[in-house]
């Protein structure tokens, strides 16, 4: 049986078939006080919404903000003596880059990351905060890895690969160790997938901790190349995602072997599906998690029947969300919640209407947010007055009662 000792100094290791509970364990070893030991947690508002028991592991606690220093941490500590003199190459436009970056400075060894130029700047001031050498090129991840191999030839480095990398897949597997040593009672794990390291890493340690328990991967509609390539289909993915942390065409060829053997099923959720989960990772556990980071929740509540009545873990596994991105989606879920109101009405302009309207809203407990009132080039005639409204609720039923004083006024309402 294959496995991480021996690793090759090539920039492209050949297909693992299997990453061993052994790997894993010494894994854990290496990155002892380099990787912070994240809280394995349940939350009650959490597992009421998904009608089950809910662990949540907050790798969004990591310095950088996600898992992916596992991985980093243990690849950078098997260097050899010659490796860490000659420094180490990555291509990453998000959350591994900062974990080679970290991880390199903590090691003592250089550093340089290839990120594409449409990165935003303050993924590279971050990025080069660690002490890396940051080199912008292409307009594509694809035109961005190429150089960074191009690099790693000329200069003799080592390419650290995001997920493609025994090593890598090892560290990443230390999670499931610390999840099911805080919260034995899990009996399911969902793990997101990107290029597939952590989900191969995580199974690859269950399979031996818990034989027979089961291992969900979990891809955006829009990403499904994991599910794609497991079930021998050509891979066919693109648009624009919340999740775009797990937004990959090519799969690790290691991981995508390991999660075969191993028979992990793939779940596909829609997007709709991530922003709820967003959303209630930080209203109702008070956690922050990008898209990528919230996938294993959106799973959990998009296929209840799969996991009704059974004690579920899953990796909280980022939380670098853009404010904006985080904004929105929060004012997203409270519109689908029926927590916030947007009402439209053509009013007759005279004196008192727009008071009374504010009025009747009042009387039954609802606050105005927002108001645009339109008189002149707006409504359909000069004698009325188009109105739109913003009114914040405690839930749906509050809103219909709104609904329902406003009618009683002989006030057409259409909500938006």
């Amino acid at each position: 049986m294959n496995s991480i000792r021996g690793l090759a100094v090539a920039a492209e290791a050949p297909v693992v078939q299997s990453v061993t509970l052994a790997d894993i364990r010494a894994a854990a070893e290496r990155i002892r006080g380099a990787v912070l030991r994240t809280p394995t947690i349940e939350n009650p508002a959490v597992s009421r919404a998904a009608g089950t028991r809910v662990f949540l592991k907050l790798d969004n606690l990591q310095a950088t903000g996600a898992f992916k220093e596992r991985g980093a941490a243990n690849r950078l500590a098997l260097l050899t003596a010659r490796e860490r003199a000659a420094g180490v190459i990555a291509m990453s436009a998000g959350n591994h880059a900062q974990a080679v970056a970290r991880h390199a400075q903590l090691a003592g060894v250089a550093a340089t990351i290839v990120m594409p130029k449409f990165t935003p700047a303050t993924k590279v001031v971050r990025t080069e905060f660690w002490g890396a050498r940051v080199v912008l090129y292409g307009e594509t991840l694809a035109e961005a890895a190429a150089h960074a191999h191009d690099l790693a030839l000329k200069e003799g480095l080592v390419f650290i690969h995001p997920y493609d990398d025994p090593g890598v897949i090892a560290g990443q597997g230390t999670m499931a160790l610390e999840m099911l040593e805080d919260a034995p009672e899990i009996e399911a794990l969902v793990i997101p997938i990107g290029g597939g390291g952590l989900c191969a890493g995580v199974a690859s340690a269950a399979a031996e901790l818990r034989p027979g328990m089961p291992v969900f991967g979990v891809e955006v509609e829009g990403y499904a190349a994991m599910a794609q390539r497991l079930a021998g289909d050509p891979v066919s993915v693109g648009g624009p995602t919340i999740a775009e942390g797990i937004a990959v065409r090519d799969v690790g060829e290691t991981p995508l072997a390991i999660l075969r053997r191993l028979g992990v099923e793939v779940l596909l959720v829609p997007e709709r599906a991530v922003e709820q989960a967003v959303a209630l990772l930080a209203e109702g556990a008070k956690v922050v998690a990008e898209g990528a980071g919230a996938a294993g929740l959106a799973a959990i509540l998009t296929y209840p029947e799969r996991f009704k009545g059974r004690v579920v873990g899953t990796a909280v596994c980022g939380g670098n969300i853009d404010a904006r991105a985080l904004s929105n989606v929060l004012l997203r879920q409270l519109l689908r919640d029926g927590r916030i109101l947007r009402l439209h009405f053509d009013i007759p302009d005279r004196p008192g209407v727009l008071a009374d309207i504010a009025a009747r809203i009042s009387a039954v407990g609802g606050n105005v947010i927002e108001v645009k009132h339109q008189q002149l080039f707006g409504a359909p005639t000069v004698q009325s007055t188009e109105l739109h409204l913003m009114v914040e609720v405690r839930d749906a039923a509050q809103g219909d009662a709104i609904i329902a004083a406003l009618e009683a006024g002989d006030y057409v309402v259409r909500r938006g």
